[in-house]
């Protein structure tokens, strides 16, 4: 890709002074060096994979991973405004260096056999492996048959990895607003017959999706879908109207310092759009996103408040409504028990 113009940079104005001033000491800390950060990648001419790109972002990584008790939305308009903005470009350079990996991948005879070529790969791999345990506990039944990731863009490796290690006979319909991303992830799945049969990839807005989605047991909602928590709560809404009753929604967010390099997304945001809210996982260690597991219950109610049973998802487990459970995790135990015995290294084929 060629130049780009430079960013407007990100300073510490007066007010970011002033609110520093009142954070605790380590809670200041971490947002002057954020703030910093975010200036000095805000003044890189690319974004595009490179010493100075991967460098930059490293040290944002390392600096918003471990555990702080910085609240990221209490912030004030300036912070908030430096962190908007730093979402966004951090979502600019994640796109750009999948779509590098992929392009990089696509030159081998099956590009599955090398995905460990991409550095975060073993990240995947953990978080595909939580979700897929997280929904097994809160959504007991039968596995489900057919899943959409909205969001997948042009290296699908959440869906590649859950097609191939967890739900091995589940088809998978990737969304993604750019027609490039999808070419590109097309490409990856051409040498593996099962998982091209198996794998689709839609270029649409999620917004003019309608009665597809009643075809889904699960839906996954990328982090970068909807930056802006009000564009974030269209989509919710959105899909709230038209997945199908019983089935289940997947939803990536973050909690504290990570707060700075994804959306957080609001539970109550969640029930509004017409869900219920079955968990909030917040990890720790490799995994940066958390996990939101929602489901459209089973049970219509009428205008005049009336319950009636709704027809019951074709493909999916969509008995009673589940209950919310408990969030302590004998789950997470099996989870992390389950990585620890799982190789690593590649895909099946």
């Amino acid at each position: 890709m060629g130049m780009e113009e430079p960013r407007a940079p990100m300073t510490i104005e007066k007010e970011d002074q002033e609110e520093v001033e009142l954070l605790a000491e380590d809670e200041a800390a971490l947002l002057k060096k954020i703030t910093a950060l975010a200036e000095a990648i805000g003044k890189l001419p690319s974004l595009s994979p490179s010493p100075e790109v991967n460098a930059l972002f490293t040290e944002l990584v390392s600096a918003c991973v471990p555990a702080s008790s910085i609240d990221v939305e209490q912030l004030g308009p300036a912070a908030q405004e430096m962190r908007g903005r730093l979402i966004r470009l951090c979502s600019e350079a994640e796109g750009l260096l999948e779509a590098h990996y992929s392009d990089l991948l696509a030159d081998f005879a099956n590009p599955l056999d090398h995905l460990t070529l991409f550095p975060y790969f073993n990240n995947y791999i953990l978080l595909s492996q939580l979700e897929y345990g997280l929904l097994a506990r809160h959504v007991p039944g039968p596995p489900p048959a057919r899943l959409a990731f909205v969001g997948s863009g042009p290296l699908p490796l959440s869906s590649l990895v859950l097609a191939a290690r967890h739900l091995p006979a589940a088809a998978f319909d990737n969304y993604d607003i750019c027609a490039d991303a999808n070419a590109r992830a097309a490409r990856l799945v051409r040498a593996d017959d099962d998982l091209a049969a198996r794998m689709a990839f839609r270029t649409s807005d999620v917004a003019h999706v309608t009665k597809d989605m009643a075809a889904y047991d699960v839906v996954f909602l990328a982090a970068l879908v909807g930056m802006a928590a009000e564009e974030k709560a269209r989509v919710v809404e959105h899909l709230g109207r038209h997945m199908a009753p019983g089935a289940a929604l997947v939803v990536r967010s973050a909690h504290g310092a990570r707060g700075f390099l994804y959306p957080i997304v609001d539970p109550e945001e969640i029930r509004r759009g017409g869900f219920e809210v079955l968990a909030v996982h917040h990890p720790e260690g490799e995994v940066i996103n958390s996990v939101i597991i929602a489901r459209k219950p089973a049970i219509a109610v009428d205008a005049a408040g009336n319950n009636g049973h709704a027809h019951a998802h074709a493909h999916g487990h969509c008995g009673a409504v589940v209950s919310r459970p408990c969030l302590c995790c004998e789950m997470e135990a099996r989870a992390h028990q389950k990585m620890e015995e799982m190789p690593l290294e590649k895909l099946p084929s």
